[in-house]
């Protein structure tokens, strides 16, 4: 049997942080495992993508560009689909493309419009729950014009697509067509191979440092982390590419000290490892429970306990049953001071690294769980 040929459709730019730390080592995974890779994104700017496309093409991945249109949204974004739908379509007939993999709602309608011109079969690659993530954001009106339209999409796509991939197992569908749970996974062996970087402690006016990484603002709560670093009496290592000013703010309102620092992703383990407790704090939504939040695998790969909000994926069971944090059920301060408490005396048991280690191991590893159960996927869709 010939290698299997696949196009990813991924409506971002190569250059988002997101695809740079999910999408590419995903992609070099499935090259590794003998897929014929090629990759659709939508680029937000023109620039010369000369050197990246060599790279790639020398990683066993061709890559294609088209542009991405913002504005009005919904006929930005019907328009950017209808047109890679054609483009993908006329990649598949030239390239003898096999299967479409779509990555999140938008991704996975391309695929599916190109799946009719070009007979390839489609995985939806189901990134979350989208009308969900929307309406909690404040954008959409729940049970609005935009939300149904949505679901309806998501329907549609269930149906037509010949395998689907699910974030958590809290939010995997029983279907008639092969379905995988592939958590957000990171190279644990890198992680660990990391070194520790000194300036964290070195900078800290506390016992130990609390670390959070990511984005800041939307339903990652800046305030109530300032309140919960403040009840532990830690020092605060921040690393985020967002603007820093309200976490600053908000640090500088609880009398917390702290480091906000602007980190590239490839940087975020050495840092990680200069710490002691991890923070995962988020606003509770229905939303949550399709969420894998990559945060959570950097940590754990770093050996860091993790403090966080309860009803987010399936960590609620992760955590308890493994026993590397504290689950968050409410958001006050007496909550927050219990937590401390808590992860203190987690923190005295000497086989607590070695554990947050494992379990990034066995569930979050790049190559043993995301890229295997990539690869498993495309070998079940193939064979119906």
């Amino acid at each position: 049997m010939s290698p299997a040929r696949s196009l990813y459709i991924c409506y971002f730019g190569l250059r988002e942080p997101l695809v740079q730390t999910q999408v590419l080592p995903y992609l070099r995974e499935l090259v590794a495992g003998g897929v014929k890779m090629s990759l659709l994104t939508f680029e937000p700017r023109r620039w010369d993508g000369a050197e990246w496309r060599e790279r790639l093409r020398a990683e066993g991945i061709e890559w294609h560009v088209l542009p991405y249109h913002k504005r009005p949204t919904l006929p930005a974004t019907l328009y950017d689909v209808v047109r890679g739908a054609f483009r993908a379509a006329a990649i598949a007939r030239r390239e003898g493309i096999d299967l479409f993999h779509g990555r999140s709602h938008v991704g996975a309608a391309i695929g599916a419009l190109a799946k009719r011109m070009s007979g390839a079969r489609l995985i939806f690659d189901y990134r979350g729950a989208l009308g969900e993530e929307y309406v909690d954001s404040g954008n959409w009106r729940a049970g609005g014009m935009l939300y149904r339209m949505t679901k309806a999409a998501e329907r549609w796509l269930l149906r037509a697509a010949d395998g689907v991939v699910f974030l958590t197992e809290s939010a995997r569908q029983a279907l008639s067509i092969p379905v995988e749970v592939i958590p957000c996974c990171v190279d644990v062996g890198r992680t660990l191979c990391a070194p520790t970087d000194p300036t964290g402690r070195g900078a800290q006016r506390a016992p130990y440092v609390y670390v959070y990484a990511g984005a800041l603002g939307g339903y990652y709560l800046v305030d109530e982390m300032a309140q919960l670093i403040a009840a532990a009496r830690a020092f605060a290592l921040i690393l985020t590419q967002s603007a820093p000013e309200p976490m600053i703010a908000a640090l500088q309102r609880e009398g917390v000290s702290g480091e906000v620092m602007s980190v590239p992703p490839d940087d975020v383990p050495r840092h990680l490892r200069a710490a002691d407790v991890a923070l995962l704090l988020v606003r509770p939504s229905p939303a949550r429970r399709a969420q894998s939040p990559t945060k959570f695998a950097e940590y754990l790969a770093a050996g860091l306990p993790v403090i966080a909000s309860a009803g987010i994926g399936d960590l609620d069971a992760q955590i308890e049953e493994h026993r590397v944090g504290v689950l968050l059920r409410s958001l006050d301060r007496a909550a927050f001071v219990d937590a401390v408490r808590k992860i203190d005396e987690l923190r005295r048991d000497p086989g607590l690294a070695v554990r947050c280690r494992a379990l990034a191991r066995s569930h979050y590893d790049l190559h043993d769980v995301g890229g295997a159960r990539y690869r498993r996927l495309y070998e079940a869709v193939l064979r119906r």
